[in-house]
């Protein structure tokens, strides 16, 4: 039976709810569709944000044949299918669902009928493609990002579903999705088979029931990687071991594993013990050449490396406190003394004068002259 969420699923820009950045008037998707501009894509953005919606919206309005695929279960196989088939001079549009699952070789089979036009590909992932997507292949698509949808948007989506529920069982709803509209359609749609009535209590049991399974771009998918993550920083090996495996059973992508290692190691471990930086990258090394499932091993190996390392975040903290002085600021002007006097001009203007190599005093710029944002000094 078809899901609730795509028999509800919008057809036009005018039912599409969020991503005004890209969808409102005079934004670019909205300008591409009105102008039946044909070109390549790559959607990123958190799951239940629209970006299959958005990409079935693009190809109808633009006449084009639309073909869907899932990098997890396609192949070079199916993608030549795909091109050989006449079309009677139709274009054809190539919606890749989680691009990032696609290894080099079959993004290198694909490039060549993305540069010579026949296909438009649009490529969704939750992962960061320029570290998923090959070079060529992401220059010669424009990159969108899509954002998690607000309370308002959930709100809105919810309301046309109409599922009658209370204001409590709303908002209790919305906050649980976390910007995922899939994720609260599909909820509603479980609690309304189950039950006569949506509240807060129906909405939990089911949430808790079998019918709500571990979904790899799900909720469950960010709740486990969070307790993993918190398992490793409070140095439980046993409990990080046993989340790691739980992932890895459900099918996770090994480098998302791998690459959140590598961000824990210097996020939570630092200068406590800068080596940990090091294991990390060999560790998403290993996987990379690896795979699947001996890489389970190497990645089982970092994790308890890590679990085992001294903690320090000073460097994170010292980070986001500069972070956020630069976002309240703005660029302060540097001291003339840090500046280069690459020009005659410049030094007659003081560039460069008066600096010390190794001074004791602030370099900062002077509206933040004693500032400490690194409290433990190395």
């Amino acid at each position: 039976m078809e899901p609730l969420a795509s028999k509800i699923r919008p057809k036009s820009l005018e039912e599409f709810v969020g991503q005004e950045h890209l969808v409102g008037e005079g934004k670019p998707l909205n300008v591409a569709i009105k102008q039946k501009h044909l070109f390549s894509f790559v959607l990123w953005g958190p799951p239940g944000t629209g970006k299959t919606t958005l990409a079935k919206i693009y190809a109808n309005n633009l006449g084009a044949k639309f073909y869907e695929l899932s990098a997890v279960s396609a192949g070079k196989a199916d993608i030549k299918k795909i091109i050989d088939e006449d079309s009677l001079g139709v274009s054809k549009v190539l919606f890749l669902d989680e691009i990032h699952r696609f290894n080099k070789s079959q993004q290198d089979f694909l490039l060549p009928y993305v540069e010579n036009g026949q296909i438009a590909l649009i490529g969704a992932t939750t992962e960061n493609p320029s570290f998923e997507v090959i070079s060529p292949l992401l220059s010669r698509c424009r990159v969108f990002v899509l954002n998690s949808l607000s309370d308002e948007n959930m709100g809105a989506i919810i309301a046309r579903i109409g599922f009658e529920m209370n204001k409590e069982a709303e908002d209790w709803l919305i906050r649980m999705a976390n910007g995922d509209a899939r994720q609260a359609i599909t909820m509603l749609e479980n609690t309304s088979q189950l039950y006569n009535k949506i509240t807060v209590e129906t909405l939990k049991n089911t949430l808790q029931s079998k019918f709500l399974r571990y979904d790899k771009v799900g909720e469950e998918h960010y709740n486990t990687i969070s307790a993993f993550i918190k398992s490793m920083r409070a140095s439980q090996p046993d409990a990080a071991l046993y989340y790691l495996a739980r992932m890895i059973d459900a099918g996770e992508d090994p480098k998302f594993i791998a690459r959140r290692m590598v961000v824990f190691a210097s996020e939570d471990i630092g200068v406590a013990q800068p080596t940990a930086l090091v294991v990390a990258n060999e560790i998403f090394r290993a996987v990379e050449t690896i795979g699947l499932p001996e890489c389970g091993i190497n990645l089982a190996h970092g994790v308890v490396h890590l679990c085992q390392c001294k903690k320090d975040r000073s460097s994170y903290d010292a980070f986001m406190e500069a972070m956020k002085d630069v976002k309240q600021y703005g660029n302060l002007p540097i001291p003339l003394n840090l500046r280069n006097a690459e020009t005659k001009l410049m030094k007659e203007l003081d560039y460069g004068n008066g600096y010390e190599k190794y001074s004791q005093e602030s370099y900062l710029p002077e509206d933040l002259k004693g500032k400490n944002y690194l409290k433990k000094k190395i």
